[in-house]
């Protein structure tokens, strides 16, 4: 029998599982595969980005899942992103529709601004995903756009469905790599409040005060890359090789062995009993499952203290190393 997940009320009044399958970096072809197999085991929650470009194969996965009868469309949240080049309005706009196309499911659940860097706009025609780079050889970084995070939200909250607007085919909305006064910013105009926010979060950054801003002000948190250098070790990241893995921190090591649980279960418990929710991702079938079931416990206020103090402000995904650098994160 498949694991109920825990699940956290939004803003906008859905309920969003507090572990979810991340499919960043998941090849296009196991990806259908791989998320079929994450429902078939319980995920209810998948984590994806028009940046990730396995969107059309994550959506034939659930699909196959609907149609083979384990889910329902409604037992599902999924999440995408808007990139970095269509923050202006038409742009926005055009790019989530063929998002929601990308997925085939009929409606996204949450849709976030990926970042708050708006690069000038590349035609879907030229280079489909360009991630940060103008050319296809990805050797030059796309240079800004005059567009402001205001343009962008409003045209979030265009996609939004409601009585008002039946022809919307998202149903939250949210931010992602955002800092604190940049959302007290976004408060003060947002008509529909954002009912997300996703950072990067695991015990070498530990971000306290923008949890807690975020939190204090009913925005649900999502943290990426829980398990610190690991996701960035096989994209030869030079810092993530250098430091010591969370995995074989003692005092996660210690705290593991003494609940009988592994490591990366006592990292993901370490957000979600703090009310963060997770997207860990992994080949294992056996990780999988240890992940999805890394609700089942609970770590002491001491415990969760301890994890925390290993904090040394270390961010991985820091978009100020690109041969251009932006430096979103001061």
């Amino acid at each position: 029998m498949a694991t109920q997940t825990p699940t956290v009320k939004l803003a906008s009044g859905y309920e969003m599982p507090v572990v979810g399958f991340g499919i960043w970096k998941v090849p296009k072809d196991t990806c259908a595969d791989q998320v079929y197999n994450a429902i078939k085991l319980g995920y209810r929650h998948i984590d994806g980005a028009w940046d990730y470009t396995n969107s059309v194969e994550a959506g034939q996965g659930v699909r196959r899942a609907i149609d083979e009868g384990i889910v329902k469309r409604e037992d599902m949240f999924i999440t995408s992103k808007l990139w970095n080049n269509y923050h202006a309005r038409e742009h926005a706009l055009e790019m989530a529709k063929l998002e929601n196309e990308a997925w085939g499911l009929g409606y996204l659940d949450l849709f976030l601004i990926h970042f708050p860097i708006a690069l000038e706009f590349i035609p879907f025609d030229k280079i489909r995903f360009p991630c940060f780079w103008s050319d296809k050889e990805q050797t030059k970084v796309t240079p800004l756009a005059k567009v402001p995070i205001s343009e962008t939200w409003k045209a979030l909250e265009e996609l939004v469905q409601t009585k008002d607007n039946p022809n919307g085919f998202v149903r939250s909305i949210g931010i992602s790599n955002f800092h604190t006064q940049l959302i007290y910013d976004l408060l003060s105009y947002a008509k529909i409040h954002p009912s997300v926010l996703q950072v990067e979060h695991h015990p070498y950054l530990t971000q306290p005060d923008l949890i807690a801003m975020a939190q204090e002000n009913n925005i649900a948190v999502t943290g990426y890359s829980t398990f610190g250098p690991q996701s960035f070790i096989e994209m030869g990241h030079a810092v993530a090789q250098e430091v010591k893995p969370l995995f074989e921190a003692d005092v996660v090591k210690s705290i593991a062995a003494k609940h009988g649980k592994s490591p990366g279960q006592v990292l993901l418990r370490w957000c979600t009993q703090r009310k963060i929710i997770v997207i860990p991702k992994s080949n294992s079938v056996e990780r999988l499952k240890q992940n999805l079931e890394s609700s089942s416990f609970d770590l002491t206020e001491d415990e969760l203290k301890q994890i925390s103090s290993l904090n040394i402000n270390l961010r991985f995904n820091n978009t100020a190393s690109l041969s251009t650098p932006i430096r979103i994160f001061t």
